[in-house]
């Protein structure tokens, strides 16, 4: 498959400051992409560079075939694009908000009563279509947001901080709506966030950006293995036999142990080496149950990177 975006180079500057910095990177169709990083790693910026929105200081990109700089109505007449803080007029009702985006988009006339019934009800808004949005619940704007980011029907979605300020609940539902939309419509979808957690449920590859600059991209398994974090692992022992383990284990070089909960966790330990370690357990005749790997989460490599404590 050809990219739907792809990067090289892309720089931005504001002045002295550089916002983006030399980005390369490419996103496949029918991916959730992620891009993370604290607030000013340049996550916003780059999605406005995406959309043409602003014009790069140096470098390129093309999104869907064309140039944001050069084609940004075209492409924006292709794409959908959710802001942290939506941008809704709260003195008008659901359903007016979405039919004057739907007419900013140029949806056919005859298309657009039809649309936004389709929405409203796939985002359990339609029970509230007529009152206006000053009265709606975060979680409902939110879901209101999403569904003018669909009005139009768009290849593409860039969502930034999707979930920001939602309750668990909202949230959750905002994930498996944006779920749906990559594995039942085969959308993009590039997620803009500061949320590990909602980046590891959701993201099939990741970009961690740090001001501005790419430190690494991929899935979480290949990133922890390019940045040299190890597995670790849980395994469940006897619980009287818990001490033995330690002591056996904490012989091997290069690993870490320790207890907790009647199980031993090993921290340090390539995946290749789980048979030698159990059969040391095994000739000291220590019971073992269960091991569990346990891999990196995002949460894990992104602080080694911000860290610096990568090989």
């Amino acid at each position: 498959m050809n990219p739907v975006i792809t990067t090289r180079h892309l720089t931005r500057r504001f002045g002295e400051k550089i916002a983006v910095d030399g980005l390369t990177l490419d996103v496949y169709p029918g991916e959730i992409f992620g891009m993370l990083g604290h607030n000013g790693a340049g996550k916003t910026t780059t999605v406005r560079l995406l959309n043409g929105v602003f014009e790069p200081s140096s470098g390129e990109a093309q999104v869907l075939g064309l140039n944001p700089a050069q084609q940004g109505p075209q492409l924006r007449r292709r794409t959908g694009v959710l802001t942290e803080t939506p941008s809704l007029d709260e003195r008008l009702t659901g359903v007016e908000n979405l039919a004057f985006y739907a007419d900013f988009y140029g949806v056919p006339k005859h298309e657009v009563k039809k649309r936004i019934e389709d929405l409203l009800t796939r985002f359990e808004l339609a029970d509230r279509q007529r009152e206006k949005v000053g009265g709606y619940s975060k979680g409902m704007k939110q879901r209101l947001a999403l569904c003018r980011a669909l009005v139009h029907q768009p290849e593409m979605l860039f969502l930034d901080e999707p979930t920001s300020g939602l309750d668990p609940v909202s949230a959750r539902q905002v994930w498996d709506l944006i779920r749906h939309m990559s594995r039942e419509e085969g959308r993009t979808v590039l997620i803009c966030t500061h949320n590990l957690t909602e980046a590891q449920h959701l993201c099939h590859w990741v970009a961690i950006l740090e001001h501005g600059r790419l430190l690494a991209v991929g899935t979480p398994h290949d990133i922890a293995a390019q940045i040299g974090l190890k597995t670790r692992f849980r395994i469940e022992v006897a619980r009287e036999q818990a001490a033995s383990a330690m002591e056996i284990l904490g012989q091997v070089p290069g690993i870490r142990a320790s207890q907790e909960d009647g199980a031993v966790e090993v921290d340090g330990a390539e995946r290749e080496r789980i048979p030698d370690l159990l059969a040391a357990l095994f000739r000291a005749e220590v019971r073992f149950y269960s091991v569990i790997p346990q891999e990196a989460s995002l949460e894990d490599i992104y602080f080694a990177l911000h860290e610096g404590r990568v090989q």
